[in-house]
């Protein structure tokens, strides 16, 4: 296989396809597509945005779901020397006007549909709004000129900051190489010229964009492109009808597809599952293994590491509960909280180093200050403790830890001893603020379908195996968890809903 060691991503990918114009290469709404196919339609957005004066340095803004297009954009882009800005469709133009301001892009590729919604809306950045089908072509236009980048620069990826500012992470050819380098060692078989990726985690998402859909075109791997993952029942005719056999998802994603697959009483069978993005309820294992023939490889990245750090890797070595061990390239410390490195093996907050590691938030000081040193190391902010094998295990957000008393609680911990409960499906802990213990433990409940159960009869059960202080004050029931688009559940949204009845 060619070497990455050709240092632009859209160099290696080209090497890899050379000379196989007539192989798969994307499965689109019932249909494959060739690699000819594909990089004719990548050239053609190449000629458009080099017309519409597209040039080194610049960044291309996109509003689309997963598709050919996203696609093609993303290697025209870094054949112009330019980077992707991958944006979320269904947020819409005018929500992300801030973000898109502070991308400072070219243009913004979307839809008809979201052109004409940002239209209607009153979309108010000064940029061209470029309309355009998901299989192409582009249409002709002049875009406007940007403070040029680095062209090393390859993907921006936008997500919230704490404060509700938009905060943006920059990706460079070197970082996803970083990233992507690793991985067929570190998951044996994963890779494979047999195989095809099912491609519907959103691609805004890093998860989505470097593991579903930039790995396949990096190892002249199929991939089946799905432009959302609901309904369900597409996400499944697409699986069957293109083969799918590797499945890059989230716990949320996970959760839906078993759960309609068990209504149909219908079971597939693929060869890898990789889950990550949020915390993976270990029962779900056994169903897992029912319905889709495999059981799950549970990993762990964030965007700023472009993403992948760890994962489990194969069903042989994988310890359930943990995240497997991290990607031989990074280096890791264990800090506590004031940043003091401790044992390796101690219970503290994750620190890594390494080539996939960005080196900061783009066009942004403060933000960057607080999360990276200036000798390269990144504060992941996430609690860990590494067994002695190097397995990471995720203990909780550093954010996400709730201070009862002066005593830390872990929601994961809490979570885990509602569900031990038979009635309970899923249960998220969360923090409320209290004037006498500083917090308390309040937690929202998802029973099983046709199981009854109350506040007062979870809690006496969470008695019975939690520390008096993590115990849940409060217990509410709902039908569903607020989720992001990328399906992590949104904890603030649970922090702010009230409980009205008390157990």
């Amino acid at each position: 296989m060619p070497s990455f060691n050709c240092g632009r991503l859209e160099d290696y990918i080209d090497s890899v396809w050379r000379g196989r114009e007539n192989d798969k290469c994307l499965w689109w709404q019932g249909e494959w597509w060739s690699w000819g196919r594909f990089a004719a339609l990548a050239g053609g957005c190449a000629e458009k945005l080099r017309a519409a004066g597209f040039t080194e340095g610049q960044r291309l803004a996109m509003l689309l779901p997963n598709s050919p297009l996203s696609l093609a954009l993303m290697l025209a882009c870094w054949r112009l020397g330019g980077a992707i800005a991958p944006l979320n469709a269904r947020t819409g133009a005018v929500n992300l006007s801030d973000t898109i301001k502070m991308l400072d892009v070219h243009s913004l590729i979307l839809t008809e549909e979201g052109e004409r919604k940002a239209r209607e809306a009153g979309f108010a950045a000064e940029i061209p709004l470029v309309p355009a089908p998901l299989e192409g072509p582009l249409p002709e236009w002049k875009g406007s000129a940007g403070t040029p980048e680095p062209k090393e620069l390859a993907v921006i990826f936008s997500t919230s900051g704490t404060s509700g500012l938009p905060k943006a992470v920059g990706c460079t050819h070197a970082n996803l190489i970083g990233d992507l380098e690793p991985i067929s060692e570190h998951v044996p078989g994963l890779v494979s010229k047999d195989g095809v990726m099912l491609n519907v985690l959103p691609n805004f998402h890093a998860f989505g964009f470097t593991v579903a859909g930039l790995l396949p075109l990096c190892y002249g791997m199929a991939q089946a492109v799905v432009p959302s993952f609901v309904p369900v029942e597409n996400t499944i005719t697409a699986i069957k009808e293109s083969g799918v056999n590797r499945v890059i998802a989230v716990p949320t994603v996970m959760a839906f597809l078993i759960g309609a697959l068990a209504k149909r009483g219908e079971r597939l069978r693929v060869e890898y599952i990789i889950c990550g993005g949020d915390r993976l309820n270990v029962q779900m294992e056994g169903r897992c293994r029912e319905y889709l023939g495999v059981g799950i490889l549970e990993g762990y990245g964030l965007t700023e590491c472009s993403p992948v750090v760890a994962v489990n890797p194969s069903e042989e070595k994988k310890k359930l509960g943990t995240v497997g061990p991290a990607f031989a390239n990074y280096e890791i410390e264990i800090r506590d909280r004031e940043g003091n490195k401790i044992g390796l093996h101690d219970e503290g907050v994750l620190y890594l180093r390494g080539p996939a590691v960005v080196s900061g938030y783009f066009r942004d000081e403060e933000n960057t200050r607080e999360r990276f040193t200036p000798d390269g190391w990144f504060n992941t902010g996430d609690v860990v403790h590494v067994d002695e094998d190097g397995y990471i295990t995720i203990v909780d957000r550093a954010t996400d830890i709730i201070i009862v008393s002066g005593f830390n609680v872990y929601p994961q911990e809490v979570e885990a001893a509602l569900c031990k409960h038979p009635a309970v499906h899923a249960a998220v802990a969360v923090g409320e603020k209290n004037n006498v213990a500083g917090e308390l433990v309040k937690a929202f409940v998802i029973l099983n379908d046709g199981a009854q159960a109350t506040a007062k009869e979870l809690m006496e059960y969470c008695r019975d195996h939690l520390a008096h202080y993590k115990v849940p004050r409060k217990i509410g029931f709902v039908k569903e968890f607020p989720i992001s688009p990328t399906g992590k559940i949104l904890r603030r949204e649970l922090r702010k809903t009230k409980i009205e009845k008390e157990g």
